[in-house]
Formats: structure tokens, C-alpha cells, sequence
């Protein structure tokens, strides 16, 4: 944590480029910001004043955009993520999310479990693609990338 201020969000804006979508959707998306800003860790790199920060996500093409500002408003920095080597994890991440709550149904304790693991350790892989894809731009530990993570996978959710 740098010494000036707290490494943190205290706020995650979605853009309108992100688009609007389902009641269900909206609140998935309201509940995963609502957990990142519950607990989070989050600091772009070399900024020596520090937060708390103020994060704005926008879509623009493939890219993910990340703006971040202190609480007053000031630009601390802008950075563009490719969503391209999160494709295939969010996809396979939604395909299990779906076996999981079809399970859920009809299948037996263990299956669910099995499915469950499964689940958890892609939504760890994709956590961790994204803590590294963030590397050298904005530090985060794991729980903050898994809540990131979840909030990409929200973003593109379809319902």
C-alpha cells in the first residue's frame, strides 16, 4: 500500500457502452460491484498518492477499459485489457455454470460437488489470467481478481 492513501475502490462504475440488460442480469451485475467494493485491493502501479479509488469499466470493441480516479474525481490512469485470452475460460466458466445449475436439479450430492470443483477452479483460472493480464498496470491480490473476474463473466453473461 502506497503511503499516501488507501490501495481500494470505493466505487466501480459500468459505463453505458456496457449496455443495459434483464432485471436478473442487472442484479447479478449489482451484486458482483457490491462484493468487489466490499472487500478489494487495488492500486494502479506507480501512483505514489494513493486512494481510495473511484474504478469506471467501458467496452470498447474486444477491450475492457479501466479508468481509475481518486474519491474527488482526479484521473489517476487508463488502461485497455484485451478480452481475448479470457474468451475460452469465460466461455467454459458459463458452459460448467450451467451443468452446475442443471445438477442442482436432479443430480446426485457427489456429482454437484464434482461439478462444483470444477466450477471453482476455472473461475480460479480466470481469476488468475486476469491478475496476470493486470500485471505491471493495477496490483490486486487474488480475492480482488476473483471478484473482477466474476464481474467480466457478468458483464458478458446474456441471461
Amino acid at each position: 500500500m502506497t503511503s499516501g492513501g488507501e490501495a481500494r475502490l470505493i466505487d466501480v462504475e459500468l459505463d453505458e457502452s456496457i449496455g443495459r440488460s434483464t432485471p436478473d442480469i442487472e442484479h447479478e451485475r449489482a451484486v458482483a460491484i457490491f462484493d468487489l467494493i466490499e472487500e478489494n485491493s487495488f492500486r494502479p502501479v506507480g501512483d505514489e498518492i494513493g486512494g481510495p479509488y473511484k474504478l469506471r469499466l467501458s467496452l470498447l470493441e474486444k477491450r475492457l477499459i479501466f479508468t481509475t480516479s481518486r474519491e474527488c474525481g482526479e484521473l489517476v490512469a487508463t488502461h485497455i485489457l484485451s478480452l481475448t485470452p479470457l474468451r475460452r475460460v469465460v466461455r467454459d466458466y458459463f458452459m460448467i455454470c450451467e451443468s452446475y445449475y442443471e445438477a442442482i436439479r436432479s443430480a446426485t450430492p457427489s456429482k454437484i460437488e464434482a461439478i462444483d470443483m470444477g466450477r471453482r477452479g476455472l473461475h480460479n483460472e480466470g481469476s488468475q489470467t486476469l491478475q496476470s493480464r493486470l500485471e505491471g498496470k493495477i496490483e490486486v491480490d487474488f480475492i480482488t481478481a476473483r471478484r473482477l473476474f466474476t464481474l467480466v463473466c457478468v458483464l458478458h453473461w446474456r441471461g
